[in-house]
């Protein structure tokens, strides 16, 4: 969940400050708000939607790193955050798969 706020953090710092266009600010915060929410109701489905939803945001961070040096941290930071909300999403699967008893 702290991921997912921080990506909300991220897309309203970067929306306000280098491209002040509110459509791409709700476009981009507001996913992972809601992401969040979800997550922070335990909504049986928040994790898949946040992993999925994440490998666009990674995607995003990837051709923006690519194409705009100026905005290359942001981007970064963005690609690190994704890979942080795949890797929590997929925690649970991981326990429950790898802790299971042999024999």
């Amino acid at each position: 969940m702290a991921s997912l706020c921080a990506l909300v953090a991220l897309y309203v710092f970067w929306f306000l400050r280098v491209h002040p266009d509110n459509v791409a600010l709700v476009v981009f915060a507001l996913p992972p708000a809601l992401c969040a929410l979800g997550v922070w109701r335990r909504a049986r489905t928040a994790g898949l939607w946040s992993a999925v939803l994440a490998l666009a945001w990674f995607s995003h961070g990837v051709l923006i790193a690519w194409i705009r040096p100026e905005e290359q941290a942001l981007a970064w930071i963005e690609l690190t955050l994704a890979v942080v909300v795949v890797f929590a999403a997929s925690l649970p699967g991981l326990r429950a798969r790898f802790n299971r008893k042999r024999g």
